[in-house]
């Protein structure tokens, strides 16, 4: 379990073991997250770690830079900070 800061909100969430992915996490607080496959392969639900660790469910496939991460094939590793 971590809390998940959302920067450009200031909201804080609760990120429950339950969750499969960090993806789920958000929809589960109501947040609207773009996303299309669920799996890493398009990269539409990107977003910028600012703080924190995530550990990767499955390898994205879609091209990320360094510091972003697709919330659809991780979690979150204690607290984090995103870019939302």
């Amino acid at each position: 379990m971590g809390r998940i800061t959302l920067r450009l909100s200031g909201a804080h969430l609760l990120c429950q073991d339950e969750h499969p992915s960090l993806l789920a996490a958000l929809e589960s607080h109501k947040i609207a997250v773009e996303y299309q496959c669920r799996e890493g392969y398009c990269g539409s639900c990107r977003t910028r770690l600012h703080a924190g660790e995530v550990t990767w469910l499955i390898e994205p496939l879609a091209f990320i830079e360094p510091g972003d991460i697709l919330p659809c094939c991780c979690r979150a590793q204690g607290d984090i900070e995103i870019e939302l």
